[in-house]
């Protein structure tokens, strides 16, 4: 059982009051009780979700007497987006990748890879849907996620709202833009915003973005899996930056 798996009432109420911070959480369904209702209240107050789930996947989960309750606990100390943009150098361009709805560990552990060669300062992921910072994804990573800094946002839309007073451009990876990623301007400070896997970069954010960008395609597959994508838009920004 990994490391990061806490289970039973009181132990995960205990881990919530100490502020460790919980990646998932699964409660059975249909479980009561003044002890459960109780964790459900503290849980609430801490603004930590949980999802109900049959006993059967609980029974997977541990082996213990788990009471209902089974919590993942964060393989990282998540940040707030400010503190990501405090630490960026005075001398250094600010860079960003936003996640929307990437769910893949491992997607997601390669893009913070590329993240981290290429010098981004720090990485921004929705609290819901998205993959978890778990072993799997840190070993994608190549242990990336261990050193470039990790905020988790309840709303990625006010998150670019935010950057953006900050400075910001926001530039969305799409293959429907007819503007071509080397047409942009990645000397300024960017938000590189990539898409769930299977759909892209949802459309309430795209109406948010200052840039969509498309990679230029040459071969009959009409699109990059994520992580290559990502890639290939840090690595132009490295290109353009170096440069100067």
């Amino acid at each position: 059982m990994s490391d990061n798996i806490i289970f039973g009432i009181r132990p995960v109420a205990e881990a919530v009051e100490a502020g460790r911070q919980i990646e998932r959480l699964y409660i059975r369904k249909g479980a009561e009780g003044q002890l459960m209702a109780e964790l459900k209240d503290l849980c609430t107050r801490h603004r930590i979700r949980w999802q109900e789930v049959p006993p059967e996947k609980l029974n997977r989960m541990v082996r213990g007497n788990h009471q209902g309750v089974v919590a993942q606990t964060a393989a990282i100390a998540y940040v707030e987006p400010g503190d990501i943009l405090e630490r960026v150098p005075d001398d250094e361009t600010p860079l960003v990748v936003v996640f929307d709805g990437v769910t893949d560990v491992r997607n997601f552990g390669a893009i913070a890879r590329s993240a981290e060669c290429a010098g981004a300062h720090g990485l921004i992921a929705p609290l819901k849907n998205s993959a978890p910072v778990n072993a799997e994804a840190i070993r994608s990573s190549a242990g990336a996620l261990t050193t470039i800094p990790v905020a988790r946002v309840g709303s990625i839309r006010n998150t670019l709202k935010m950057l953006q007073a900050e400075g910001f451009q926001i530039v969305a990876a799409t293959e429907k833009s007819r503007k071509l990623l080397y047409d942009a301007d990645f000397r300024r400070p960017t938000a590189i915003v990539m898409g769930a896997e299977d759909t892209g970069v949802s459309k309430e954010v795209l109406k948010l973005c200052d840039e969509q960008l498309a990679i230029p395609m040459i071969g009959h597959i009409e699109s990059l899996n994520v992580s290559a994508a990502a890639a290939v838009m840090l690595f132009e920004v490295v290109r353009q930056r170096i440069g100067d």
